[in-house]
């Protein structure tokens, strides 16, 4: 389905920035002289979609198209663009959400009627004001303009960092916390109000909406060929210049990190967030920012943040500060979320602190293995992952507090939970 666009309105192929391309410019008539009115497409799109290559932006990765074809042929279906980004060190979604919402919704809109459905949902942190400040002023342009072929809500969602998550953001919209939910049925089988659902992060969507108007081969222009186009990346820690910035995928970890202007040469690089995996800068800074090269150091680009590590920062600190505050952030329904994270935090710290005798450093180890891959969702395994990942990178750094105490770190890079220890 390449579909027909005039000249003037088809940007080159090789644009980099795509979805960022109109920042400063969010109206509706601005955005429709620079992309064009919505195109149709119904199914053809699928199969377009497929072609692109395009996969989840939300973390996972998923193929879009197998996606849409779950819920294709299925009566009454619903649309969810899931933008209830709480990871600490992304603001991606955020970004799109402000600076691209007519993007997101043309997506939404787009992909509603690919699969025949009747209604569609964006779902928005309740504490991102700007988001939402601009997509409902983009709704209300929309509906004066009947730009949408189904009716578009906004849901402001709980501030929790399990919201998220697929199943537990559809249990929220039908009148449940926001906690995951055991599987199956999937959200494609039984979702909101029961009815299949198709969810989509909203920079995903926002892809999906140029893969429409330009179709798989201009989209396939830029990335590698398993994982082609652009993707979003938020830059921060020991940066000078943090932000999110708009990437091929698969351009070199360094590259994007040089746009952030480092404070000092890096030591690592926490990849993918609080769920991610602290990689050493070098030789990491060659890896391209796709799943094969990342796998090569057992990471994966997740939320699509990449967090620096300066030289004057101790790596073991900011993980005992990002356990503490998943632990704190858990779904609390299974065993190794209430009592394994926790107790993981404690020991975590203990290493921290500078144990000694290695009481805390054993305690660690014995933990790991019996949270890993126990609990109802995966939000334990993410948090085993990076403190795994810690203890190899920061293996020296271990030996150090152990004889020398704690590092006196005055500044912490990220986030921290109430609470946090005093060494903060």
């Amino acid at each position: 389905m390449s579909r027909p666009v005039d000249n003037h309105l088809r940007p080159d192929a090789a644009q980099v920035p795509r979805l960022l391309a109109l920042v400063g410019g969010s109206g509706l008539d601005a955005h429709f002289s620079r992309w064009g009115p919505v195109p149709g497409g119904g199914r053809a799109l699928i199969a377009e979609v497929e072609r692109s290559g395009l996969r989840g932006r939300g973390g996972a990765a998923f193929p879009t198209a197998v996606k849409m074809r779950s819920v294709l042929g299925r009566r009454q279906a619903v649309v969810v663009a899931n933008g209830a980004e709480r990871e600490p060190v992304s603001a991606k979604d955020k970004a799109v959400l402000t600076y691209a919402p007519h993007l997101v919704l043309d997506g939404v809109s787009m992909a509603a009627e690919a699969v025949g459905a009747s209604e569609a949902v964006v779902c928005i942190d309740r504490s991102a004001t700007e988001a939402l400040s601009a997509v409902s002023r983009a709704l209300t342009e929309r509906s004066r303009a009947g730009a949408d072929v189904v009716p578009i809500r906004i849901e402001t969602t709980p501030s929790a960092y399990v919201t998220g998550e697929e199943s537990a953001l559809v249990h929220w919209l039908n009148g449940g916390p926001a906690k995951p939910t055991f599987v199956p049925p999937r959200p494609f089988e039984k979702g909101v109000r029961g009815r299949p659902t198709l969810v989509n992060n909203v920079e995903t969507l926002a892809h999906l909406a140029l893969v429409g108007r330009f179709g798989a081969d201009w989209f396939r222009a830029v990335g590698c060929d398993a994982e082609p186009g652009t993707t979003l990346v938020t830059v921060n820690g020991a940066v000078t210049r943090p932000g999110v910035v708009e990437v091929p995928r698969g351009a070199s970890l360094g590259s994007v990190v040089d746009r952030a202007a480092p404070a000092g040469p890096p030591q690592a690089v926490l990849v993918g967030g609080y769920s991610g995996t602290w990689v050493p800068y070098q030789p990491a800074a060659g890896v391209g920012l796709d799943s094969v090269s990342l796998g090569r150091l057992q990471a994966s680009l997740g939320c699509a943040s990449l967090t620096v590590l300066g030289p004057d920062s101790c790596g073991l600190a900011e993980t005992a500060v990002a356990v503490r505050w998943m632990a704190a952030q858990s779904a609390g329904q299974c065993g190794p979320c209430v009592h394994g994270l926790p107790a993981l935090a404690d020991a975590f710290a203990g290493v921290v602190s500078g144990d000694r005798r290695g009481s805390a450093l054993r305690r660690v180890n014995q933990l790991l293995p019996v949270i890993t891959g126990r609990g109802a969702c995966h939000h334990p395994d993410g948090v085993t992952r990076m403190v795994r990942s810690a203890m190899t990178v920061f293996a020296s750094d271990i030996d150090n507090h152990r004889r020398q105490g704690p590092c006196r770190v005055r500044h912490g890079l990220l986030p921290a939970a109430p609470g946090a220890p005093s060494w903060r």
